[in-house]
């Protein structure tokens, strides 16, 4: 039986869903609105256009968590790397994409494909209710309508249209002779212990020196239609060392209420803390530390903290117009909206960051949907896989998920290793040497990369019947 699936927005994601959606037998209707409403950052007609970049990032994939995720789009037949690698040009170690050729591939394949309308429109407001299963892919510029038809139907709290980010840093390369765990004043907090946060002290010179930096450091500026969002509540962390030497140490990086075991009777002058991000303990946030510096300043500066020199970092902070729901909080397992299940979402506006992730969510959710339409099971992704771990990250995985526990800090995000659970075992050199370095780096991101091809190949053969890769 054949059934219609509606689509809002033909960017990557919409693009790569409708494509899933096709591919497998059913009608994808596909809404676009430009050319009949523009955008800010848009420039043409084209769909899957690439407004900024035209770096698909790192293609290797067996050392890169995006290259891994690049493999597994490609075993599931996805439209969006198939246009991709059709239009590479040279970049080095990276995918690459001539921009006019690609958009113009997966325009032309969607338009040709027998089972895709594509209409040119605006969708003002929510998609209606008659349209039966419909994909939401309005990407990070959602038009006005549609975004207060989703606060209409999901609260106020639901959709953040800045990002304030925050630089997360792998638990794994934080110096823990310097950092120790607390919370302030030892309070445990909704599901905590008190000793949730970690800490890394800071005295006088240190302080002075790393203010000096924040002030005198690279910045990006505002892009003229973004505006200026600047609010007390989410400051950067620069303009906050602009107001006075003394202010951070009386705001984010205040020292009351902490005591470094290691030098008890010695008080710091200022304390940096990082909070957990994901329920796997592997990432860890710097609270406070959103930033309009460049991501070559950040890594300089934020790597004279004690306890971070060696920081390697999941993702670096920043603040920029960007629509994107609470999604922990507002999607089940399978992108629907809990308020409304005939709607998914999918794309930059379900909190994922990046071209590539932006599709593999799209991929996902015409998947989603094309098994329930067909009233069949789809077995989840094992979170051993990119597509997996962006997934799960996406709709349960970050520790704020759960009513009262902490302020909302749901953060779009990049695909990493930080998302995928640890390895039971950690890689060991010849005759079990133990290995150190960027030996063991190397041979940890195999063998992550090695499990997640492994449990993807069972997961493809366990699944329900879904459409085969494409040609």
């Amino acid at each position: 039986m054949t059934h219609t699936i509606h689509i809002v927005g033909g960017g990557l994601a919409g693009s790569e869903a409708a494509w899933q959606v096709a591919q497998a037998g059913h009608r994808a209707v596909l809404h676009e609105m430009r050319p009949v409403r523009g955008t800010e950052a848009h420039r043409g007609d084209g769909l899957a256009e690439l407004v900024c970049s035209n770096s698909f990032r790192s293609d290797d994939a067996n050392g890169n968590a995006v290259g891994l995720l690049h493999q597994e789009m490609r075993s599931l037949g996805s439209l969006i790397m198939g246009a991709a690698d059709a239009h590479q040009v040279p970049a080095g170690g990276a995918l690459a994409v001539d921009r006019d050729g690609f958009s113009a591939a997966v325009t032309e394949a969607l338009a040709q494909h027998p089972n895709v309308t594509l209409v040119r429109e605006e969708v003002a407001g929510l998609p209606p209710e008659a349209w039966g299963p419909c994909i939401v892919a309005t990407g990070p510029l959602t038009a006005p309508a549609l975004a207060d038809g989703i606060r209409a139907l999901t609260g106020a709290e639901s959709l953040a249209f800045f990002d304030a980010i925050a630089p997360i840093v792998h638990r794994e390369s934080i110096d823990m002779d310097v950092a120790w765990f607390q919370s302030r004043y030892d309070k445990p907090g909704p599901g905590g212990t008190g000793a949730d946060y970690l800490n890394c002290p800071m005295d006088r010179e240190q302080y002075d020196a790393f203010v000096a930096a924040l002030v005198a450091g690279d910045k990006i500026g505002f892009k003229e239609w973004e505006g200026t969002p600047y609010f007390d509540g989410c400051l950067p962390i620069e303009v906050m060392a602009e107001r006075g030497p003394e202010t951070l140490r009386h705001g984010p990086m205040k020292p009351v209420g902490l005591t470094n075991p290691r030098a008890p009777d010695r008080k710091p002058c200022a304390i940096v803390q990082l909070r957990q991000d994901n329920a796997l303990g592997t990432l860890y946030n710097m609270v406070g530390f959103q930033t309009k510096l460049t991501y070559s300043e950040q890594v300089r500066i934020f790597r004279t903290i004690p306890g971070l020199e060696k920081a390697e970092f999941a993702r670096l902070g920043g603040l920029h117009r960007n629509t994107y729901l609470d999604s922990p909080r507002l999607l089940d397992a399978t992108l629907r909206l809990k308020a409304r299940p005939a709607l998914r979402f999918a794309g930059q506006i379900t909190g994922c960051e990046g071209y590539v992730e932006s599709a593999a969510v799209g991929l996902m959710a015409g998947r989603f949907a094309v098994a329930e339409a067909a009233a069949t099971s789809l077995v989840p992704l094992p979170q051993t896989t990119a597509l997996g771990a962006l997934i799960a990250h996406i709709t349960g995985g970050h520790v704020s998920a759960e009513e009262g526990v902490g302020p909302r800090s749901f953060q779009p995000m990049n695909v990493n290793f930080g998302l995928f659970p640890p390895l039971d075992r950690m890689p060991r050199g010849e005759a079990g040497r133990r290995l150190r370095g960027p030996e063991k780096a190397a041979l940890k991101k195999r063998a992550l990369t090695d499990r997640a091809r492994a449990d993807l190949a069972a997961w493809m053969e366990g699944r329900e019947a879904l459409p085969a890769a494409a040609e």
